[in-house]
């Protein structure tokens, strides 16, 4: 009797442990990222720099991951009708997007808007894109060169006008710091983004035009603009014979980063999985030279360094607007 009783609560204890095994082999198959598609959000429309930049990418990381990512614009607001979804996503890594900079730090540092959202709303993943300023007239401006631009915007304070995407955009704040390094006084002309500005100035409604060497690249080879200078350390192979405004004298080095991020929460096992993968495909020489036709500089930065590159940002946003 006591040899059954024996038997019988060593098969219950098998039955347990071969439960528990079965168990943990479950938790360890759904634990396992990804597992379905990713939604990618791009905070602008489809056709724009990041969606294009966007599309580039992401094929060649859904073959690392093992599934699909599909974008999804959200435009609006200057960029937060995305990140304010982007923000308040699920933190379970099926919901990541694209953050711009500067315009992601204006949208919470203005006072005036209001926004319960800030950099730590978001976990840095990898930046993708760092776009370099670019200044340029149309053809026949009379504008020879940024000595002429300068000297006009000095002797006749707000009389030259210049376009900019929007307070605190990148045009806004490289305007901004010219002025302080010259003594110019420009007429900043705000906009909803650079079509609008390159038709401006292209119907002679603004006399400069402030870009980004990505956008300006297409004009500038069908010879309807005239790229007067870059705002970068050194000179860029688009333009070789285009200076800096370093070389210039004039100390201001502007641009626009675009780079993924997750929302506040996202677990680091996550993080690390995007982050490798992201690596992998920014750095694809392949996708690479594809960036490079469209005239965008492929800058990757994993989630560290971009976090570090971010509050960089952000010091240089609340020094120039004064907020």
């Amino acid at each position: 009797m006591l040899k059954r009783k024996g038997i019988y609560y060593l098969l219950i204890f098998l039955g347990i442990a071969a439960l528990i095994l079965v168990s943990a082999g479950c938790g360890s198959k759904q634990e396992k990222y990804p597992t379905k598609p990713i939604n990618v959000i791009v905070a602008y429309a489809a056709g724009g720099g990041t969606d294009v930049g966007a599309r580039t990418l992401l094929p060649y990381v859904e073959k690392i991951l093992g599934q699909q990512m599909i974008v999804v614009n959200k435009p609006g607001g200057g960029g937060w009708v995305g990140w304010s979804e982007l923000a308040q996503a699920k933190p379970d890594g099926y919901t990541i997007g694209y953050i711009n900079t500067p315009n992601l730090m204006t949208g919470y540092l203005d006072p005036n808007l209001k926004n319960p959202h800030n950099l730590s709303s978001f976990v840095p993943i990898a930046n993708h894109v760092v776009d370099p300023g670019a200044i340029a007239v149309k053809k026949d401006s009379p504008f020879k060169d940024i000595k002429d631009i300068i000297e006009a915007a000095k002797k006749n304070p707000g009389k030259v006008s210049v376009t900019s995407t929007g307070v605190g955009s990148d045009d806004h704040l490289a305007a901004i710091a010219i002025e302080r390094q010259t003594g110019a006084k420009f007429n900043v002309i705000h906009s909803k983004g650079f079509a609008d500005n390159l038709t401006a100035v292209l119907g002679g409604h603004v006399d400069v035009l402030f870009g980004n060497v990505g956008e300006v690249y297409g004009p500038f080879k069908d010879g309807s603009i005239r790229v007067l200078a870059v705002m970068t350390e050194q000179r860029v192979e688009e333009f070789p014979d285009v200076p800096t405004l370093k070389e210039l004298g004039i100390n201001v080095v502007s641009h626009s980063a675009r780079g993924l991020a997750a929302p506040k929460g996202t677990p680091k096992e996550i993080i690390d999985i995007l982050a490798k993968a992201f690596k992998q495909g920014i750095e694809n020489p392949e996708h690479v030279e594809k960036m490079k036709k469209l005239g965008l500089y492929v800058k990757y930065m994993g989630p560290e360094e971009y976090k570090r590159f971010l509050e960089e940002e952000e010091r240089k946003v609340k020094e120039l607007m004064g907020w």
